[in-house]
């Protein structure tokens, strides 16, 4: 049976029997075939070698800079895994790489698993499953602590230059460019002769983002990266266009994930944090030195992007900006979507995405033509549990489609169709930072003074999205400042993931699967978990949020003249939605996103010019998939009987911490 099979216990004698008579067979193959590249969809890498006997090695890499300023350059933790075999037979093998900040303040994954060692400091307990399913299977596992946590020099930087040389300057040592010491403060020098140098690095959140952040710096060696709910510009995770998501800046979070003995040292780098990225919303060098989809047409390396179109933490429009750049830089790439927050593919779609997973690194570290690379580009949860592929994504039928607001019969219920509004219509709205995406939607049919709502006629026919929306807003300010925030719905009932809830659409349950050996202090058994969902009445698909301020400069705002109009553009997060037919799709615009971006230091009342407000949709089909939706008699559309919350629960007002949910 294999491994990983849903509901399968292994114990440890059961898998040294299996390792064993594999690790049999193989030995009995002509030598070197272990290491030649496969040919034929079926083939992949096996468990032949043994995890309890592996290489458990610890080394510091030295990263060539001192961001402590203690005098000496930095050296970075690097604890090691990997098959103690293939090296005896002179073979090499590929890395699996995963370089954190959390090893030790907060640990990795649902169950929050801490980096563990034994009585002479040696790697005993790695967390997650890579070290347990990759290294029999001939690959080694390296776990980075970044520089400033655990076991690391240097400080925190939170993305930038530190942050990404921490892992940089490992995979150069693993190419035989960089040094590294068999202790943090000694002499002696070690060579990672046991590998190829072929790397693929995988995260979730904080360690995606540094994948993405190392792969913009082109570095040899680097054949893939897996990141998981990854940011793409720190900028875009702490403002959105000069409107600031959170109240705290990357100081709180270096804070939060150095070492005490960092924490002591750093106080330079905690200080440039604060001076480099001020709350005025405006980009700054710290800024564009932490945007790593400006670099995408340096990336060499293969990019499997996963990410939640409902992750409120690390928004979607990271996903969305990175995939259409290395899309232009013509980047290889595969995509997962799911309908979940900041949850990682292992616990939303375990078995599948463990078998892709092998079949993603086997082809792209080992070499092997097993057609992973020629499936479908896309796969996307389209109901809990339930998926969808696409050849490529966003399929080459999208095309966008620019639909217009227009006055409806009640002052702030418009119309939304492709006719643009005529000359002087408006629409008026008056800031409440009490509000938020919810309560906007839950209103959209009647008449409210915080929001202006523009809705479909019931849809003849289903209308998928698949992208990063814009809308294009004319709006004038009573006040000096202003937010504005954009939000697209499919109006009808729905049975979804409940994304605003603790686990962010999953329940963990008590069960566990097994995914590899183990020993006494690193179990490969992990908790399963099944959909949590709620039923609804409506769905926010995608939103985005400016300040209205930035309308001449997305990198500075300026006061606005009150009642004068202005026009700016929200990106939108990226999406792939069918709105079903019977069901509406709206455009609301309004001001505060309660919980999801912070109020101005004003409650302005702002005036939409419907002539000079626009919303571009990347629809599945173009203009005429639109067209043909909302052409002909309308289906009947029938409102909920009694009113119901949507059953999103509200997002919660935390500091911001790159991987919470379990990180």
């Amino acid at each position: 049976m294999e491994i990983g099979t849903r509901g399968t216990r292994w114990s440890r004698r059961t898998w040294a029997a299996a390792a064993a008579a594999a690790l049999l067979g193989a030995l009995l193959t002509p030598a070197g075939a272990a290491a030649a590249p496969a040919t034929g969809v079926g083939r992949e890498s096996r468990p032949v070698y043994s995890y309890e006997d592996a290489v458990r090695e610890s080394v510091w890499v030295d990263t060539g800079l001192d961001t402590d300023a203690d005098g000496r350059t930095d050296r970075v933790a690097v604890d090691i895994i990997r098959p103690h075999e293939p090296a005896l037979r002179g073979r090499k093998i590929p890395v699996i790489m995963d370089a954190s900040p959390y090893y030790s303040c907060c640990g990795r994954g649902n169950e929050s698993q801490r980096k563990t060692y034994d009585e002479n400091g040696a790697p005993a307990g790695f967390p997650l499953y890579y070290d347990n399913y990759f290294v029999p299977r001939g690959y080694a596992f390296v776990a980075v602590d970044l520089a400033g946590t655990n076991r690391s020099d240097g400080c925190v930087d939170v993305g930038g230059r530190s942050d990404i040389q921490s892992a940089k300057a490992v995979i150069d040592w693993l190419g035989g460019r960089a040094p590294a010491y068999s202790s943090r403060t000694g002499t002696d020098r070690v060579r990672a002769g046991w590998t190829t140098g072929a790397t693929g690095m995988i995260g979730k959140s904080y360690d995606g983002t540094i994948a993405n952040g190392v792969a913009a710096t082109g570095v040899r060696g680097l054949k893939t990266i897996v990141p998981i709910a990854a940011i793409s510009s720190w900028y875009d995770y702490y403002f959105q266009q000069g409107a600031p998501l959170y109240g705290s800046g990357p100081d709180w979070l270096s804070n939060y994930v150095e070492s005490p003995a960092a924490r002591t040292r750093c106080g330079a780098v905690q200080r440039s944090l604060i001076d480099g990225a001020p709350r005025s919303g405006d980009t700054t060098p710290l800024w564009t030195g932490r945007d790593y989809v400006h670099d995408a047409r340096k990336v060499r390396a293969s990019v499997f992007a996963v990410h939640g179109t409902q992750d409120l933490n690390v928004r979607a429009k990271h996903l969305g900006q990175w995939w259409d750049a290395l899309a232009d830089a013509g980047v290889e790439r595969k995509i997962w979507l799911s309908t979940t927050g900041h949850v990682d593919p292992f616990d939303f779609r375990r078995a599948t995405w463990v078998t892709t997973l092998h079949r993603w690194f086997d082809h792209y570290l080992l070499g092997y033509d097993n057609g992973i690379d020629r499936a479908p580009m896309a796969d996307i949860e389209r109901a809990p549990d339930q998926w969808s592929t696409d050849r490529s994504w966003p399929p080459r039928a999208t095309a966008p489609v620019a639909l217009r607001p227009a006055n409806g019969t009640a002052p702030g219920v418009g119309t939304l169709g492709r006719t643009r509004a005529p000359a002087g219509a408006t629409e008026t709205f008056t800031d409440d930072p009490r509000l938020n995406e919810e309560d906007w939607a839950a209103a959209v049919d009647s008449p409210t003074a915080a929001q202006a709502g523009f809705i479909t006629r019931p849809l003849g026919r289903a209308l998928r999205l698949a992208g990063s929306p814009k809308v294009t807003v004319t709006a004038a300010s009573s006040t000096a400042t202003a937010h504005l925030s954009a939000v697209l719905v499919d109006l009808g009932p729905d049975t979804i993931r409940d994304y605003g809830a603790a686990g962010e659409g999953i329940t963990t349950l008590d069960d566990r699967t097994c995914w590899g050996p183990g020993t006494a202090v690193d179990s490969s058994c992990y908790r399963e978990t099944a959909a949590d969902t709620t039923e609804v009445d409506h769905t926010v698909l995608s939103r985005g949020w400016a300040d209205l301020g930035t309308h001449a400069d997305p990198d500075r705002g300026r006061p606005l003249v009150p009642g004068t109009p202005y026009t700016l553009t929200i990106d939108l997060a990226a999406s792939d939605h069918v709105v079903p037919a019977g069901h509406r799709l709206a455009l609301i615009i309004g001001g505060t996103d309660r919980g999801l971006v912070d109020p101005p230091s004003t409650t302005p009342a702002l005036t939409l010019d419907l002539a000079g407000t626009t919303a571009t949709l990347p629809l599945v089909g173009g203009a005429g998939a639109f067209d043909r939706a909302t052409a002909g008699p309308a289906p009947t559309y029938s409102a909920p009987r009694e009113p119901r919350p949507s059953g999103v629960a509200v997002p919660r007002l935390t500091p911001p911490i790159p991987g919470d949910h379990n990180r």
